[in-house]
């Protein structure tokens, strides 16, 4: 039953990797590209990593120390990722980055018809 458990939870750190890259492609800006990079992957490492403990502890028979580095790495990933995205984000902003606001492209077509109106 664990080995699906470990499985199930390697499947879905996969889904919410693989989300978060989608959401970096997709999404229009900077500081919204971030986003997924530091939520979706982090949660998708995770539970990438607890399935492969849960492996190890079923095919090693307990093995502390291979799981140990699991939990090390884990920790690890869990504090500096989020950590560099926010140093990633203040360093944008420092240096003069605006957000997208979506105002952009509304004004952008809003001139534009008022020119096609005018002539």
């Amino acid at each position: 039953m664990l080995e699906y458990v470990a499985d199930a939870l390697m499947i879905l750190g996969g889904f919410f990797a693989f989300s978060g890259s989608l959401g970096i492609l997709r999404l229009p800006d900077f500081y919204s590209r971030l986003h997924p990079a530091g939520t979706s992957d982090t949660l998708g490492q995770l539970l990438i990593l607890g399935g492969l403990s849960l492996k190890v502890i079923l095919d090693s028979s307990g093995d502390g120390l291979s799981v140990g580095k699991l939990v090390a790495i884990s920790l690890l990933l869990f504090v500096t990722t989020p950590a560099s995205t926010h140093a990633i984000s203040r360093v944008a902003q420092l240096s003069g980055m605006k957000p997208w606001t979506g105002a952009d492209s509304k004004e952008a077509d809003f001139s534009q018809k008022e020119e096609d109106t005018n002539e």
